[in-house]
């Protein structure tokens, strides 16, 4: 095996200054290695041998979780201050190549798992070779490592090539409602580390991990509308801010934690533009390793500040208003690549069926509300909510917000009805779910 270092030059990256190191391989492959810190020992270093995938890594697909590995492994490595990050090239789709893979997804989109529909086109369902990337780890002097994956057969192949693997470091990601089953069958049928879904939040009572999926619940979309979730955390008597408006933070850090994960598993995320102005909300997945949703604010009137943090380049923002708003405004906002969605209005507000209708009309196929009152009370009022997520805090504050304001029931046999119950502690709050029922 010829493997050739052709260049070396300083990389700057949002996680830090890695060196990039150029290899070019006989089979004509060009690996890079991002170095950072010192490895000249050559023992014990911390190394991600990254798969190539274009889809994931460049273009943010939510059919996998690659660029999210991807992202974490360079922070990781960035945190201990060394390591390095090989880039395969070549290993595009488990080895199949690019165009194989979004043949594979065709077969996917018709009910084959990642691996039948592998099989279904005749081809391997891992044809990966780790020699060259075992030797670009030998050109770069290192003797032993710990692996960065979630995939034991990168071990075993590394192991077979000559690579001394000491131990193994995981690498758990926030999954996505769309990516879901294909991790589970990536776990399930070729040995890998499930998927988080999980953060690994201790439960209050032991070390159960609090599975967020199952908290979410099947995610059947509408043809009309998308599978909403509505989450909130409350106080044990019932509120959500106080009568001041303070809602910072009722809920505890694992609570909030859990909360990211929800958002990491949607597409996207909405509030009404009372909770941006009062909360001053990012709506971004930072607390777990997600990607972050599309960001949707109904404001009618745009009244949101141009210094809003739902409008920073971290994810992408949905602004659905009516035509009351200023087009001038509405223009503004576009030129700062805000997607702004003009819709009907009813009694003064964001018609909801509207907005969820331009919504998935986009491909939106689930929406977490996040608040305010005014936006839970109108989704439970309309019957336009799927599932209810709510978190109980270990707290009491007497007068104060309530979530779920009036709903014109004066019947107790009127009521939003729930079931299916999910019950979870976490630290010492407790997560609720439960599916509304359709009338």
């Amino acid at each position: 095996m010829i493997t050739t270092e052709a260049v070396r030059v300083p990389l700057p990256t949002p996680y830090g200054v890695f060196e990039i190191r150029a290899f070019e391989q006989a089979s004509g492959h060009v690996y890079v290695a991002m170095v950072h810190g010192d490895i000249s020992d050559g023992e014990d270093v911390l190394v991600r041998i990254h798969s190539e995938c274009l889809t994931g890594d460049a273009l943010g697909s939510l059919r996998c979780d690659c660029g999210i590995q991807l992202k974490l492994a360079l922070r990781t490595i960035a945190a201990e201050r060394r390591g390095v990050l090989v880039y395969a090239t070549g290993h595009e789709g488990r080895g199949i190549g690019l165009v194989n893979k979004l043949r594979a997804y065709v077969a996917q989109d018709s009910g084959a798992d990642t691996v039948d529909a592998n099989v279904a086109l005749g081809l391997p369902i891992d044809s990966r070779d780790y020699t060259e990337a075992a030797a670009v780890l030998a050109e770069l002097g290192i003797s032993s490592i710990r692996l960065l994956t979630n995939n034991p057969l990168k071990v075993s192949g590394l192991r077979a090539a000559g690579a001394v693997v000491d131990s193994v470091v995981r690498l758990p990601t926030a999954p996505h409602h769309r990516n879901l089953g294909y991790l589970s069958t990536k776990a399930r049928r070729l040995g890998h580390v499930r998927p988080m879904n999980m953060p690994a939040i201790e439960a209050a009572t032991g070390d159960l991990p609090v599975d967020a999926m199952t908290l979410l619940g099947p995610v059947r979309p509408r043809p009309d509308r998308p599978f909403i979730v509505l989450k909130y955390a409350q106080t044990l008597d019932g509120r959500i801010a106080t009568s001041t408006g303070d809602a910072r933070w009722i809920s505890g850090e694992q609570e909030r934690r859990v909360s990211h994960a929800l958002r990491a598993a949607c597409d996207s995320v909405m509030v009404g533009v009372g909770t941006v102005i009062r909360d001053e909300p990012a709506l971004t997945v930072r607390m777990v390793s997600g990607a972050s949703p599309t960001r949707v604010v109904l404001d009618s009137g745009l009244r949101i500040p141009v210094s809003a943090k739902v409008l920073g380049p971290d994810a992408a923002t949905t602004i659905v208003t009516t035509d009351r708003s200023d087009t001038r405004r509405q223009e503004e906002l576009r030129q700062k690549g805000v997607r702004v969605e003009v819709v009907a209005e009813n009694a003064g507000r964001v018609d909801l069926p509207a907005a969820f209708a331009v919504l998935r009309a986009a491909g939106t196929e689930s929406i977490l509300v996040e608040g305010g009152a005014s936006v839970i009370t109108a989704l439970l009022a309309g019957g336009l909510v799927d599932r209810v997520i709510v978190g109980i805090a270990p707290i009491m504050i007497g007068k104060g917000t309530e979530a779920v304001g009036d709903l014109g029931i004066t019947e107790i046999s009127n009521a939003v009805q729930l079931e299916h119950r999910c019950i979870v502690p976490v630290g010492d709050d407790v997560l609720l779910a439960w599916d509304v029922v359709t009338p």
